[in-house]
């Protein structure tokens, strides 16, 4: 197939896009069309892709973006055979012409419910822009193909849509047992994420021996506080780092951070981090959104602590520095769940299968199509680099 693969909100190296579906999509052969913010992001495309730059949506900036990748859908997706959408944005920039092609959009999100804990969204006009959304996802569900991301997602539409949950690489080989001296966290940072009370957890730490290291892009008020905390040397921030580089800088902590809080658009979905950490045989701080005490509770792979409660998170993470075994107990659960239930592979062969049937469906003039998951061969996984050569993982 040829896959144009879009985004002009998520950063061009983002760990569902890159590193799991387009990585899929070329491990299976594919050929893919990239459209991102290559350049507003500074970064090089990997050369076994074909990389188209937009100018990047961020907060109340996102016209000129949308218009621009409108234009460039209009040039190059009618060439594609699947054209795979990642914003709720590019819903409004699809060019008439693609109605009749494959549009997929991957659905990361309940965009309704997460309008609340965008800093940028004017309060008075939520109200107003979470039916209007409701509408635009009842539209796109309509007109063309969707792809959840969470189990939690599917009661926000009418018709069944194939799950492509946000599971990670987990490596046949067992992790070291966990260290007594650094708590990571790896994502984006933001105030509804944690990232406050992480600053706090880090400032309660230290002096102890504790090195706290964040590692992610940060929202315009928290990147502030967090070069404050870091020129007081209370913790450690890397700014954003490739998913797979970040991983291997996580690996070996003690505690992997969680510390979402209490929002709408939480409440059902999975942090990926979680997962992450778990794969790498870091022990887990959470906070309880469902999801997370269900993953935990049933794998016994970390601890849970309430929402927005740094001093119960600090107390946490001194608790698995003071105890090698029960830290090491929990690393070790934590990677054979991840390994039993969330390599991501078995999830990468069904999605490139889905794109693929689809695809099928649209060249030979099919009407309807049941939402039967397709099969196939498990594909198996290979490291890429950035210069586009592949390396055994």
């Amino acid at each position: 197939m040829r896959v144009c693969v879009c985004t002009i909100v998520h950063h061009p190296e983002d760990a569902r896009i890159l590193h799991r579906q387009i990585r899929a999509l070329l491990d299976a052969g594919h050929e893919v069309t990239y459209i991102a913010p290559f350049r507003a992001c500074n970064v090089t495309p990997w050369r076994n892709i074909h990389p188209v730059d937009v100018p990047r949506a961020t907060g109340r900036n996102r016209l000129r973006a949308i218009r621009a990748a409108r234009a460039v859908l209009a040039r190059h997706a009618p060439y594609s055979d699947v054209v795979l959408l990642h914003d709720p944005e590019l819903l409004l920039a699809i060019p008439r012409k693609l109605r009749r092609r494959t549009v997929v959009w991957d659905v990361h999100e309940d965009t309704a419910a997460a309008l609340s804990a965008k800093g940028w969204v004017p309060r008075p006009l939520l109200p107003l822009l979470r039916p209007a959304v409701r509408y635009l996802e009842a539209r796109t569900e309509r007109r063309h193909r969707l792809l959840l991301a969470e189990e939690g997602y599917r009661s926000r539409f009418e018709r069944e849509h194939p799950v492509v949950p946000n599971t990670t690489y987990v490596s046949d080989t067992a992790p070291d047992a966990p260290d007594g001296r650094r708590v990571v966290y790896v994502g984006h940072l933001s105030m509804a994420r944690g990232a406050g009370d992480m600053i706090e957890v880090a400032r309660r730490l230290h002096g102890e021996g504790i090195t706290v290291e964040l590692i992610g892009a940060a929202d315009a008020d928290v990147r502030v506080l967090l070069r404050e905390a870091q020129l007081q040397g209370i913790l450690r921030w890397y700014g954003f780092v490739p998913n797979d580089r970040a991983l291997r800088i996580a690996e070996g902590a003690m505690a992997g951070l969680a510390l979402l809080h209490d929002e709408p658009n939480y409440r059902h979905s999975m942090p990926t981090k979680v997962i992450e950490y778990m794969a790498r045989g870091i022990p887990v701080i959470t906070t309880p959104n469902p999801p997370a005490v269900d993953l935990i509770g049933s794998s016994g792979a970390g601890l849970i602590v309430d929402f927005e409660q740094p001093d119960a998170a600090a107390d946490a993470v001194r608790r698995l520095r003071d105890d090698a075994e029960l830290r090491t107990e929990l690393g070790r659960r934590g990677y054979e769940t991840a390994r039993a239930r969330f390599h991501w592979p078995v999830q990468a062969e069904r999605f490139v299968a889905r794109l693929e049937y689809w695809a099928r469906a649209t060249a030979d003039g099919a009407a309807e199509e049941t939402e039967t998951e397709p099969s196939g061969e498990i594909i198996g996984a290979a490291e890429h680099t950035p210069n586009g050569t592949s390396l055994p993982a």
